[in-house]
């Protein structure tokens, strides 16, 4: 095994005491104020100007505001978050330029995650005892595994979910990842709601439908909330975070499945082939939105390809109009029609039975390695959503850590 440098984020629960609550949601309140505050700077300065506002220049601002006697409460929490926020603003804006992303919108706080990050300047770590600026006593950390030997983290993120529980994550350059050992072995993935992944080798993943375990449960807790009368009531509020851990619970047994299946899978291939679904178009299937976004395909890929990027596996990206499921993986020929409800058929040309997911992730296999032997002369059949066409597009090949565009 060869042993590699990555940047790896070890998350661990805390639990504060009532004066570190009450100091770091001041923190959380003061990062998204300043967000929203250097958003709206740069957005007018544009409208108004046609002026492109850098980091170093909201930076120089932050410093104006503390001055003022309406935001001297800026200068009660720690500077280190405000800046990283500034820090984050600068980077949305830089992907918005590179088409990469939207236009960064104003921070909520109701639906905007309530975390504030902090770099070497911010805290203090020694010893496994975790102190942040502006607080006195040290974090009460359940540190449910060790940090990597000899390794100290370059900032931390605190973060408080809808369910009350509170995180801390550390970032961490670790030299001691250990890749697998490289093998031959290379599997096509075809994802789906009856089994989540269905493998090119026959294998079937179970798709444990984790929304649906809990779906009475969630019913009941959402009617409860409904009956409370509007406003900020505690009992509101207590009968909100009821819903929040339920919907919490629901992601922490769906990322932990994931996560086995997803590190099984790139540990054991050297190659995956997965396609590229567009999981924002499908969900506008009002009958299959819930079970898709329940399944998590996008958060299955991400995965895959981070892993792959961290064990030097090679993750391929197929093209979504790539017909992996009327095509025959046998002898090549593409079936006029296939609608959803058929599950198995056979070929008209060399009379194969085929199982339409195994055959789905044969084909995908196929595509996928042979851009990767051949390169980008290799065209695979392709007919086009519209029309039947002669025209041929090849499989996108994405290497591991990278997202398609």
């Amino acid at each position: 095994m060869q042993s590699a440098s990555v940047k790896r984020a070890f998350k661990f629960r805390f639990y504060p005491t009532d004066v570190q609550a009450a100091e770091l949601t001041r923190t959380f309140g003061c990062v998204r104020f300043v967000y929203n505050l250097a958003l709206e700077a740069r957005s007018e300065a544009w409208r108004l100007h046609g002026e492109r506002i850098t980091y170093n220049t909201t930076s120089a601002m932050l410093t104006l505001w503390k001055q003022t006697d309406e935001l001297a409460f800026l200068n009660d929490v720690a500077a280190v978050p405000l800046q990283q926020v500034l820090r984050h603003l600068q980077s949305a804006f830089v992907a918005f330029w590179d088409k990469r992303a939207r236009y960064p919108r104003f921070k909520s706080l109701k639906k905007s995650r309530a975390s504030a990050e902090y770099s070497r300047s911010g805290f203090r770590y020694h010893d496994g005892q975790l102190t942040l600026a502006k607080l006195a006593e040290p974090l009460k950390v359940v540190w449910s595994r060790p940090l990597p030997e000899g390794i100290q983290p370059s900032t931390v993120t605190v973060s408080c979910d809808r369910a009350g529980r509170w995180f801390v994550s550390l970032l961490c350059d670790d030299s001691g990842v250990e890749s697998p050992p490289v093998t031959d072995a290379a599997v096509g993935i075809d994802m789906g709601l009856a089994s989540l992944a269905v493998l090119s080798t026959g294998e079937k993943v179970m798709n444990p439908k984790h929304e649906v375990r809990e779906q009475i449960r969630l019913a009941r807790a959402q009617r409860r909330l409904a009956r409370k009368a509007p406003g900020d009531g505690e009992n509101r509020k207590k009968a909100r975070r009821a819903v929040a851990r339920i919907h919490c619970r629901i992601a922490d047994r769906r990322s932990d499945y994931l996560h086995k299946v997803t590190t099984r899978l790139v540990r054991e291939n050297q190659t995956l082939v997965i396609e590229d679904l567009k999981v924002r178009g499908m969900v506008r299937n009002r009958g299959l939105a819930r079970a898709i976004v329940d399944a998590s395909w996008r958060q299955f890929r991400t995965m895959l390809e981070y892993k792959g990027s961290r064990y030097g596996r090679e993750v391929i990206v197929v093209d979504q109009w790539f017909p992996s499921s009327k095509l025959c993986s046998a002898c090549g020929a593409v079936a006029d029609d296939m609608p959803l409800v058929v599950r198995e058929w056979a070929c008209e040309t060399c009379g194969v039975t085929h199982d339409r997911d195994v055959n789905a992730a044969r084909n995908i296999l196929a595509a996928g390695l042979a851009v990767a032997v051949c390169g980008d002369g290799v065209s695979p059949h392709r007919d086009t959503p519209r029309r039947q066409s002669s025209v041929k597009q090849k499989p996108r090949l994405v290497r591991a850590g990278t997202a398609t565009r």
